[in-house]
């Protein structure tokens, strides 16, 4: 299996001021690093795409997607794809990256999105996809704005059926946030947080899909996720359940 894993990375620009004296600093971080580590190790060959380099690295033909027997966006928003250099600051026309994925998926590749301040609609509604070909996609119904639910008590999962990736699992460990949705009329709900869809199976044309609420990875993804002894075998399952 290969997949494209697109997203999960970010700058952070700090301002240090001690007494009158100020400075600034950055670091670059990302936060799919073990869970890619894990997939590698699950024998799934991964190409990873940051989310600054979509700019000049994303496709622009939809057959060059079809190497690929799936593609999942993790923490990045809509406009990392609508809004790329050309059209930005050169007015040129170009394909359209969400509508080459839309194509991609209907013609039988698998796609999954995971959760974050920058997936589904996040924080301030800005990932924004709900406004986009991909909310056709998706096996869930997007809220309007900003969908966070913040949890720092922790919530916990539910498993509410039966299924090749939820066999076994057990009880699942507790997040401090996902992404509040619904899911469509058609979809297969595995997976709840209260009445809300926590994994969430659908298809589109000839592909499959999935949705999971929560983070990969810290901050809402905490230590007790990353160390649960089923890490590693929930994702590898859900991959195989959409692959091409």
């Amino acid at each position: 299996m290969k997949v494209l894993f697109i997203g999960e990375s970010w700058v952070v620009h700090m301002i240090h001021t001690k007494g009158y004296d100020s400075f600034t600093s950055t670091k670059y971080e990302e936060g799919a690093t073990y869970l890619l580590q894990c997939l590698r190790d699950a024998g799934i060959e991964i190409d990873y795409m940051p989310a600054h380099e979509v700019q000049v690295r994303f496709p622009k033909k939809r057959e060059e997607l079809d190497k690929y027997d799936a593609i999942v966006l993790s923490d990045v928003g809509a406009n990392t794809f609508l809004l790329q250099n050309a059209t930005f600051y050169n007015m040129e026309i170009i394909p359209n990256s969400l509508e080459l994925i839309r194509d991609y998926v209907a013609d039988g590749g698998g796609f999954m999105m995971i959760g974050g301040y920058l997936s589904f609609m996040g924080i301030e509604g800005k990932a924004n996809f709900k406004n986009t070909v991909l909310a056709d996609v998706m096996p869930i119904v997007m809220m309007d704005g900003d969908d966070r639910v913040e949890a720092p008590q922790g919530v916990q999962p539910q498993t509410v059926k039966e299924h090749a990736i939820t066999a076994g699992l057990g009880e699942w460990p507790r997040f401090l946030g996902y992404n509040r949705f619904a899911a469509k009329s058609d979809a297969d709900v595995l997976v709840k947080i209260g009445e809300d869809p926590f994994v969430v199976l659908g298809s589109y044309g000839k592909g499959k899909t999935a949705c999971f609420a929560s983070d990969c990875a810290p901050h809402w993804g905490p230590k007790e996720f990353m160390e649960w002894e089923h890490y590693q075998k929930l994702w590898a399952r859900i991959l195989e359940q959409i692959k091409r």
